[in-house]
């Protein structure tokens, strides 16, 4: 059987998208700011439900971002908004780095809820890729 935890978090700040411009000291700041809080907001999660197991050799991690409304929107860009909750992840103990050989990011999908807008993670512990595992020899 397949340990895994779901841990509901709010939408990302727009300021963490790819396609918000901050040229600016200030814009940098406030982005730089919105990571760290968004970061901090995922490792708490995390730690609140007590995985005793970790940490994990392997992760999928799957996001379903519920929306007010159903206006059109780039999955690309909702999954890079998502790189501080895999930091956060890796900073609960979970896993121990966020990239290829340890974790696994599955494309996002999308839903409408109006009065409760949210971002549904589920991180499941899975095995390795054989690929991966020759490869990391």
């Amino acid at each position: 059987m397949n340990e895994s935890a779901k841990i509901i978090l709010p939408l990302p700040m727009e300021i963490l998208s790819p396609n918000v411009a901050y040229a600016s000291y200030g814009g940098r700041m406030k982005k730089a700011s919105a990571t760290k809080k968004y970061r901090r907001i995922t490792c708490e999660a995390m730690l609140e439900e007590r995985i005793d197991t970790a940490p994990w050799d392997f992760v999928e991690v799957s996001a379903v971002f519920f929306f007010k409304d159903k206006r059109r929107r780039d999955p690309d860009n909702a999954q890079a908004a998502m790189k501080a909750v895999y930091d956060g992840i890796v900073d609960s103990g979970l896993v121990i780095d966020d990239d290829w050989d340890h974790m696994r990011r599955i494309p996002p999908e999308r839903a409408v809820d109006r009065d409760y807008p949210r971002v549904e993670l589920t991180i499941t512990k899975a095995t390795r890729p054989l690929a991966r595992m020759i490869h990391s020899r």
